[in-house]
């Protein structure tokens, strides 16, 4: 899997809320996907960025980590970048991917985590990466 921090000029992150069956909860997320074949997980993060919200990420993307969040239950590696600029350039190309897509304040996303409204460790790892990096 990889996904993708978007921030803009403003310092907003790019998320998707979305329901997630398996929790019976509504939250937000960053945008990402599975990784394919050969492909390498930070074109994997860029092109589900431009298919699940129509922003297509622009310049070099910094590699945060790449982690499993359970290695006692499965081998599902995530691969999380970030990238500091995103241009317009189109619609979602999956109108059912997310319920709305939404820029958010960084500052605000921390709040969010702590109320339990982010959800999964793909975007939670990249949102506290980020603002521990700030404050250093």
């Amino acid at each position: 899997m990889a996904v993708a921090l978007l921030l803009n000029a403003r310092e907003e992150v790019l998320t998707l809320w979305r329901y997630r069956f398996a929790v019976d909860q509504w939250g937000y997320e960053l945008i990402g996907g599975l990784v394919e074949e050969g492909e390498d997980p930070a074109t994997t993060a860029a092109r589900e960025a431009v298919e699940e919200t129509g922003w297509r990420p622009v310049g070099e993307p910094e590699h945060v980590a790449t982690f499993q969040p359970l290695p006692g239950m499965v081998d599902a590696p995530v691969n999380a970048y970030i990238w500091r600029h995103a241009d317009k350039v189109g619609e979602p190309t999956d109108a059912e991917e997310a319920a709305r897509i939404e820029w958010i304040p960084i500052d605000r996303m921390g709040e969010l985590i702590k109320r339990g409204e982010v959800l999964g460790s793909g975007a939670i790892v990249p949102v506290l990466f980020y603002l521990a990096s700030r404050s250093t």
